[in-house]
């Protein structure tokens, strides 16, 4: 059976990788630089399956054009999925995800964050460079024995855990459903928002973006948290509430912050925009604090995880094609 998958947003390191992983699944790919969304929906005809990444808008309407278009498979190639109307799709189309590529990625990149915000990193980099060995504006503090505060404790946190414990730092962590055993084996105090806020040197987001969790961080949990704090996140954008967090950094409140994900991010992340003007006053002010670190939501982006991603996207095209059970289904 020929199977036809529309891939969007689709990047050059994209078709590598999946070109490469195709050769065991022999399936038919044509490729759109665009992201889906109500405007190229039509460029879905013919399609049996379509491959999104975090910035396709897959509301109602897509959904009814994905369906009469013939499509009956929606494979994310990301964890994520709050970007897809689920109770539009149900009982009408499958959609399916990649639950974990490469959660040692995501931890280190996070650990990387901290290390730079801490130690002036960046700021030494481009020092150096001009020939300015000045240590002036660049002292740090030990993270041994400073608290870490981190808000959702899955596959990620937990690595990223065990490497801050290894490290010799305090651990304090908030989840729903928190894991005890795990708990119990590296140390981690479980305890309250409130708590977390007010204990935390490092706070660190590893959420999924719910009604509940949107906006986690605001004026209101920022005013809870310690002074010079710095906050971490490599989740989702809007998991922080940006101009609460300017308020914050103006205000001294927050001493730095390390961003991987921005909450208005689909227009600028993961394309070149170098040589026009910045029209999001939002994202330029934060640019503009050098205690603020803005990665283009690479965390994810190693090799390993981009092999990961490819082979368990097809996978799971192949078991839907087989009529298997679909063990990364998403669900309303």
């Amino acid at each position: 059976m020929s199977v036809n998958v529309a891939f969007f947003d689709s990047k050059p390191y994209d078709e590598i990788s999946f070109k490469q992983t195709n050769e065991h699944f022999g399936f038919n790919f044509k490729f759109h630089k665009g992201h889906l969304n109500p405007e190229n929906v039509a460029l879905t005809k013919g399609a049996d399956v379509v491959c999104i990444f975090v910035n396709a808008d897959v509301n109602a309407f897509v959904i009814d054009e994905l369906v009469q278009n013939g499509v009956k498979l929606i494979a994310l190639r990301c964890a994520g999925f709050n970007n897809v109307d689920l109770l539009a799709a149900k009982d009408r189309i499958k959609v399916v995800r990649v639950p974990a590529y490469s959660p040692y990625a995501v931890a280190e990149h996070t650990l990387a964050l901290m290390l730079t915000l801490n130690r002036k990193i960046h700021k030494a980099y481009s020092r150096t460079r001009d020939g300015n060995f000045s240590l002036n504006g660049l002292l740090g503090f030990d993270m041994h024995g400073k608290t870490a505060g981190i808000i959702g404790t899955g596959k990620i946190a937990k690595i990223l855990i065990q490497t801050l414990r290894g490290m010799g730092m305090i651990v304090i962590a908030y989840d729903l459903y928190p894991d005890r055993e795990f708990a119990r084996q590296f140390d981690v105090e479980y305890t309250s928002l409130d708590d977390l806020y007010r204990r935390s040197d490092i706070i660190s987001l590893h959420c999924p973006l719910t009604k509940e969790t949107e906006y986690l961080i605001n004026d209101d949990s920022i005013n809870k948290m310690k002074d010079n704090v710095m906050i971490i996140n490599t989740g989702r954008g809007k998991l922080i509430h940006t101009h609460a967090l300017i308020n914050g950094l103006k205000s001294k409140k927050i001493g730095s912050a390390g961003l991987d994900v921005y909450e208005e991010e689909s227009d600028y992340f993961f394309e070149d925009h170098s040589d026009i003007v910045m029209d999001d006053d939002v994202l330029a002010r934060l640019l503009s604090f050098n205690n603020v670190i803005v990665t283009s939501h690479q965390a994810f982006f190693t090799k390993e995880a981009m092999e990961n991603i490819a082979e368990t996207t097809l996978q799971n095209i192949q078991d839907f094609v087989d009529g298997k059970v679909l063990v990364n289904e998403v669900k309303k």
